[in-house]
């Protein structure tokens, strides 16, 4: 492979027809420009999707309440219903699978146009009364300050925590929002953390960053809530299955609420672990798309070269018959050949991976300075990917030359060198 007269007469033969040489690289080069950027399609909208879940906790469970759907010891079907706050020690006590419990309520009452007011500025925001451990099932990071605690809790402290979107519409950039006061739905809370979300699921709906959480307690007397809780958030100890959690959980909840054991509407669940496999079986067959498309297209093209390869040969006829008369091998023949075929298909190739790659890595940096992208995010490729390719491309080089290679050397050389009429 390394016979410097050998690659001279490759060089040799392709010049003979560049635009023939072009054509039939392209399709090479093509097939594997599009895996890549395929494939970097899609692990950037993995990457887009799953860093907004990924730092949640996967062993998570939410539950809420709907109109019961079955009549019931004596109450109608369609009877409305609310947890409350007994709920809370009960399941503590009596379900050992909870590893953390969160109540929340959701200020709904208090989102119909601005709700908070600093001033003479306003904005409207989503309100939320949390427990701290709702922060170990949904983390957020602070910015400045510090998140809810459980002092806040006890005492029922007029304080809260806001979201960086928050901070910028209601404060000016040189003031310092902790400490500060806002007026949230006609109470004053004291500001003590900025924070980030780490992810993007919302239980509630609408921007994280546009929160503002207060002491569950405290939101509880502020707005006359008195014992009603909207929403339970829990996790599973390790080793449990958070579907085992949830229906055991529904099933202590309907018995509690006097709702129809087989009354499959009246808990509102869901838990994140099957979401999660949701998405990983998602995103896994989108790969598997990409390698089928990208793989196909491939194919395309060294079907190309293997059909221009078959072109040439039988142009070549004549010259593989002269130097099979003057003692060369069916070997060295084959490898001319294969080689010719290998170095198209390789050069090609991997002009298409450096392309491929070049462009993910522009629009990579396009992403990073266009602000922080919420569905597609790290277009990229792995190393394993790109070994994958190359020998993929070296394989289908020789291929691709290997069958003209044996059709060449399957004629007699006195007949090759009759083919052009000598």
């Amino acid at each position: 492979m390394f016979d410097l007269d050998l690659w001279k007469e490759i060089l040799s033969a392709l010049k003979k027809n560049r635009l023939r040489s072009f054509m039939t690289a392209f399709g090479v080069f093509w097939g594997i420009f599009m895996l890549i950027i395929m494939s970097g399609a899609g692990r950037a909208l993995e990457n887009g999707v799953m860093d907004g879940i990924r730092a949640f906790a996967t062993n998570s469970a939410f539950f809420w309440t709907e109109p019961t759907s079955t009549p019931y010891k004596g109450f109608q079907r369609g009877r409305q219903w609310i947890y409350n706050n007994t709920d809370i020690a009960y399941l503590r006590a009596n379900v050992k699978e909870i590893e953390y419990l969160s109540p929340r309520l959701f200020g709904w009452r208090q989102r119909s146009g601005d709700n908070t007011i600093r001033g003479e500025k306003t904005g409207a925001f989503n309100i939320y009364g949390d427990y701290p451990d709702y922060f170990k099932i949904d983390p957020w990071t602070p910015l400045k300050g510090r998140l809810l605690n459980e002092i806040d809790v006890l005492h029922g402290r007029k304080v809260c925590v806001i979201g960086e979107r928050v901070a910028e519409t209601m404060f000016n950039k040189e003031e310092d929002p902790i400490g500060e006061y806002l007026k949230v739905a006609g109470v004053y809370f004291k500001v003590v953390g900025v924070v980030h979300p780490e992810t993007r699921i919302n239980i509630g709906g609408g921007r994280k960053e546009e929160t503002i959480m207060i002491p569950f307690t405290t939101m509880q007397k502020a707005y006359n809530y008195g014992d009603q809780i909207h929403f339970f958030s829990v996790t599973s100890q390790p080793g449990t299955p958070v579907s085992q959690l949830e229906e055991k959980l529904k099933t202590v909840l309907k018995e509690r609420h006097k709702i129809a054991p087989d009354d499959r509407q009246a808990v509102g669940s869901f838990n994140i672990e099957v979401e999660w496999k949701k998405y990983n079986r998602l995103f896994l067959g989108i790969q598997v798309l990409t390698w089928i498309v990208g793989i196909g297209t491939l194919l395309a093209g060294v079907i190309g070269v293997s059909n221009i390869m078959l072109v040439i040969i039988k142009e070549r006829t004549q010259e593989i018959g002269i130097q099979r008369a003057i003692g060369a091998t069916p070997s060295k023949v084959i490898l001319h050949i294969v080689a010719e075929s290998v170095f198209l298909t390789v050069v090609a190739g991997y002009i298409g991976l450096a392309l491929g790659v070049g462009l993910l890595e522009l629009l990579n940096v396009a992403l990073e300075n266009g602000g922080d992208e919420i569905f597609f995010r790290r277009p990229e490729v792995s190393f394993k990917m790109a070994v994958a390719a190359l020998n993929v491309l070296v394989v289908s080089g020789i291929i691709a030359g290997l069958i003209p290679a044996k059709r060449a050397v399957s004629i007699k050389p006195i007949d090759a060198i009759r083919d052009e009429g000598i």
